[in-house]
């Protein structure tokens, strides 16, 4: 499978795309309709060579065209195909029009869908509805994405699976489960966010040979990133470097109960290449938290006081973990916000801070949909629907850099650069993951990182070792897994076995 490109678009930007490539460039709408229409019949072959009997489910508009193209290559092809079609052939406009007369002239099958069952195939094609859906899929074409759902059988998706969201990837009122989408000219923003992954299955894509100049004049509405496009900002270390040179990361938190969050965020830190890590915690752990992970300095901090002394020598902070939202907590992260140094917020920090908002430049901030509701006081529900606007409000409302974590995990900075991870895994949803995620932020700062340079390269040091750890598998991944990975991740360059370097 080809590397899928990194540029990310919205719905309307594709279709700019699209109208460029015919309008500017000369290329025929149904020549690309042909290359679409070609590029799912060679996925079929690919992943279903086999195959010898397929139903193709057809709305109306250029999705519809796709699936009449892919119909008539299949039948061609000796495929026995069956095509349901919801809107008359007939009345379809411009280039589906065409597509289907040609289908119709090659002799394929066509069925009026009125709610049928569509089975005895073993694959479905579907070619329902694009990424113009805007409302709750129903009707008619609820039917027909039940009816394919309930067929049992794989199914390929044309540019997009039926009843999601180009742009925000939920299910709009119901949605086909594809097995395999071949997604064409741009990869939207919603394959990669929310319900978009699970329901688009394996996503390929195809350019339809739009000439690459087309692509700039429409910049790309989100970056996609991962550790490949990410790792050449980690360079070798000079042989004479000590350990001033890498930073002090200062993690505070672990109330009563609650040292396993600080310490992971600690040795995170640690383990990404921060030169010193600090812990501030109660007294009651630190001398647990010492023994466990001696390379940790733990202090036991129950007065402000101690707080501020120890922020005199540290150069980022790390606030939240096992914070809680008690008094000790209160009065630390009163201090914290006093401060001019760096600072990555989490867990209880977020949740305190949602009570008594707060602008701030200089500092990441790393919420989980329920957090991010808290902020912007709404539902976690919400935050889901449309994830893009939500890490917007959040940085317009409180500056920085925000990181909204969860299924294509959101990074936006002040410059409006929007960043989307699509790499970690189902077993990284478990306790302490977003201590470790803080921990690997904040050494990167340590070490000279930009807010917004470390929260990508952090994300995805997270996901890329989150997907490691996880070969074993996912169920029963622990968050203490991904600090072997880490510290490989961090070290792409083969640096020999110098043993140069100073304490």
């Amino acid at each position: 499978m080809r590397p899928l490109p990194h540029a990310l678009y919205r719905a309307e930007q594709v279709r700019e795309l699209d109208r460029l490539a015919i309008d500017y460039y000369g290329i025929q709408g149904i020549a690309l309709m042909n290359a679409a229409g070609q590029a799912l019949f060679d996925q079929l072959r690919q992943h279903w060579p086999e195959v010898h009997n397929i139903a193709v489910v057809c709305g109306g508009g250029n999705n519809a065209g796709d699936g009449y193209v892919l119909a008539r290559l299949a039948h061609q092809a000796g495929i026995r195909v069956e095509l349901y079609y919801l809107q008359p052939g007939e009345t379809l406009q411009g280039d589906a029009h065409r597509a289907w007369a040609e289908a119709e002239d090659a002799g394929v099958s066509m069925i009026t869908f009125d709610g049928q069952r569509i089975d005895a195939h073993e694959l479905i094609v579907d070619a329902l509805l694009g990424t113009g859906l805007r409302g709750p899929v129903k009707g008619l074409y609820g039917e027909a994405v039940e009816a394919i759902n309930a067929a049992g059988v794989p199914v390929l998706a044309a540019d997009i699976p039926s009843g999601i969201s180009a742009d925000t990837g939920c299910v709009l009122g119901r949605a086909v489960r594809a097995t395999v989408t071949v997604t064409f000219i741009g990869l939207k923003r919603g394959q990669f966010s929310a319900d978009g992954p699970d329901y688009c299955g394996e996503l390929h894509f195809h350019d339809l040979h739009v000439s690459p100049s087309v692509y700039g004049h429409v910049p790309a509405a989100v970056e996609r990133i991962d550790y490949a496009s990410q790792r050449d900002r980690l360079v070798a270390r000079a042989r004479n470097a000590h350990k001033g040179d890498f930073g002090h990361v200062l993690v505070v938190g672990g109330d009563s109960g609650m040292a396993g969050a600080v310490r992971l965020a600690g040795e995170a830190a640690l383990r990404c290449g921060a030169g010193l890590v600090s812990l501030a915690t109660r007294a009651s752990h630190a001398a647990f938290i010492s023994a466990q992970r001696p390379e940790l300095i733990c202090h036991g901090v129950e007065e402000v006081g101690q707080l501020k002394a120890l922020l005199q020598q540290a150069s980022v902070v790390v606030a939240g973990p096992g914070l809680g939202q008690g008094p000790w907590g209160r009065q630390m992260l009163a201090v914290l916000l006093e401060s001019s140094l760096p600072m990555v917020l989490d867990a209880d920090a977020l949740n305190l801070l949602a009570e008594q908002p707060d602008y701030h430049h200089n500092w990441v901030l790393t919420p989980h949909p329920g957090e991010a509701a808290r902020l912007l006081g709404c539902a976690s529900a919400e935050i889901q629907q449309d994830r893009f606007a939500a890490i917007a409000a959040l940085e317009a409302s409180y500056g920085g850099v925000v990181v909204l974590k969860g299924c294509g995990t959101l990074i936006l900075g002040p410059q409006g650069r929007e960043a989307l991870c699509n790499q970690g895994n189902p077993g990284m949803a478990s306790a302490g993951m977003g201590d470790v995620l803080s921990g690997v932020i904040a050494a990167l700062l340590a070490q000279g990182m930009g807010l917004e340079a470390a929260a990508r390269l952090g994300v995805v040091l997270h996901a890329q070792a989150g997907d490691w750890a996880a070969e074993q598998g996912e169920r029963g991944l622990l968050a203490s897994d991904l600090f072997a990975p880490l510290q490989r991740l961090m070290n792409p360059q083969t640096t020999g076995s110098s043993h140069c370097g100073n304490p």
